[in-house]
């Protein structure tokens, strides 16, 4: 049986370039590489150095303020690489891939025969534990912690976003597995959110409560649907999970093996053949858009245009993404930009321009921020983008001025970066919301827990 949520509040941004379902395979890259940014609030204690062999799922760091929590190799292969940027901070890990793969034994497991404990040493040992984020403070779930619910959202609304059902279609009975194993770590509920106007293997899971949302985006946002179905109160915890890593722990349980290979979309209006790709996490970007990409300046973005991180050719697929993005980089301005006539071209969510007129209408977005940093006044703009049920403007002052009291009243509990991602596309104040709220959950993190 299933639940049925309608998101009114939102907006969805149409971009160029969605990725069409192709599915291609990129030639093994030479290096690989982990971001020990990509694992917020967690600092990392080297356990190789430069010239050390691993195979895939050895470690190759762990979390300082929890030695349990560790982080493995992709490949199998030589440390290359130990980049470190100020006061000796680790950047990145690169490894010198092998041309085959050499896998770390986990041994096979059946799902219905592992206790909680064991499930938590096995993702703990392989490196799956850094897929489970917990609410509050979107970051690692603490191994120590009982969630009273686990949320999965196989909703994708974000522009551009891969479709989860087509990088998913071949691995139902993992999938499922990975299900079977993530549901003995909550004496609650497994919730799993899927769109609500289409039907894909996901309806067919068992073992979750099914979750069917519709609305516009951030519908698919996990916060907005935690917000609606299992709310986080002080002293309370939430764990999320990503659908490909829900199925990676169940390849874990089934081969033995960690598998950090992913289906991922490469789309925006950069790339010449939008599509999707087969990886491992860790591959250089280069291997993949080399030759696929339009002439002119472009913006290379790990993950969705709203919540990403820029990147070049250079960098490397990020330990949560499934996405990468191309779009025009903006580095040129408009003459009286602002005049109707004059922006036809842009999308806008006012009726300053002429985008109200043609909804289903695709458009070339830039980066540009079409304007500069101004007074931070009230304009309603906020609440019609936000789902949750807060007052954004007032818990982005709190946090602003560090008020912890008032930060909890308004509910930073409830939230993620992630769901003022579109605050910062609309605002007319140029505002970063996202850093934000996300220095205002750190500063929660330090003086509450």
């Amino acid at each position: 049986m299933s639940t049925d949520i309608r998101i009114k509040n939102g907006l969805n941004i149409k971009l160029k370039g969605r990725a069409e379902k192709n599915l291609s395979s990129v030639s093994r890259s030479k290096v690989f590489a982990i971001y020990p940014t990509d694992f917020h609030g967690t600092l990392p204690k080297m356990v190789v150095k430069v010239g050390d062999k691993v195979k895939v799922g050895e470690t190759v760091f762990f979390a300082k303020h929890d030695d349990r929590i560790k982080f493995t190799s992709p490949v199998s292969g030589e440390i290359k690489e130990i980049v470190r940027g100020a006061k000796r901070k680790i950047l990145s890990v690169k490894i010198a891939a092998d041309k085959s793969d050499v896998y770390k034994d986990f041994s096979l497991k059946s799902p219905g025969n592992l206790s909680n404990e064991q499930v938590k040493e096995l993702l703990l040992e392989s490196g799956c534990w850094a897929y489970f984020k917990q609410r509050p403070y979107d970051v690692i779930a603490n191994p120590d912690d009982s969630p009273k619910s686990i949320f999965i959202s196989a909703n994708a609304t974000a522009p551009l976003a891969a479709s989860l059902e087509f990088t998913l279609s071949d691995k139902e009975k993992e999938f499922q597995t990975g299900i079977d194993a993530i549901s003995k770590l909550t004496e609650g509920k497994v919730h799993l959110s899927v769109d609500g106007k289409g039907s894909s293997f996901f309806n067919e899971t068992k073992g979750v409560v099914l979750h069917k949302v519709t609305g516009k985006h951030p519908a698919g946002n996990v916060g907005v649907q935690i917000s609606k179905i299992d709310p986080v109160n002080s002293g309370e915890r939430v764990w999320v999970i990503n659908p490909q890593d829900v199925a990676a722990i169940g390849c874990l349980i089934l081969t033995g093996k960690y598998e950090p290979s992913r289906i991922i979309a490469l789309a925006g209006s950069m790339v010449e053949h939008p599509q999707y790709y087969k990886v491992i996490e860790g591959t250089q970007i280069s291997d993949i858009v080399n030759g696929n990409l339009k002439t002119g300046k472009a913006r290379i973005i790990n993950g969705n245009p709203l919540t990403g991180t820029a990147v070049g050719e250079n960098g490397a697929i990020g330990f949560y993404d499934n996405l990468i993005s191309v779009i025009p980089e903006g580095d040129h301005y408009d003459f009286f930009g602002w005049m109707p006539f004059i922006g036809n071209h842009k999308f806008s969510m006012s009726r300053t321009f002429f985008s109200w007129l043609t909804p289903n209408k695709e458009y070339n977005l830039d980066t540009n921020f079409n304007g500069e940093d101004r007074a931070f006044v009230i304009t309603g703009e906020m609440e019609k983008v936000m789902p949750i049920d807060i007052y954004p403007m007032q818990l982005l002052k709190a946090a602003m001025i560090g008020d912890i009291e008032k930060m909890e009243n308004l509910g930073i509990y409830e939230v993620a970066p992630e769901d003022f991602a579109l605050i910062d596309f609309v605002s007319t104040s140029k505002i970063e919301a996202q850093d934000i709220i996300r220095q205002g959950l750190d500063l929660m993190i330090k003086e509450v827990g």
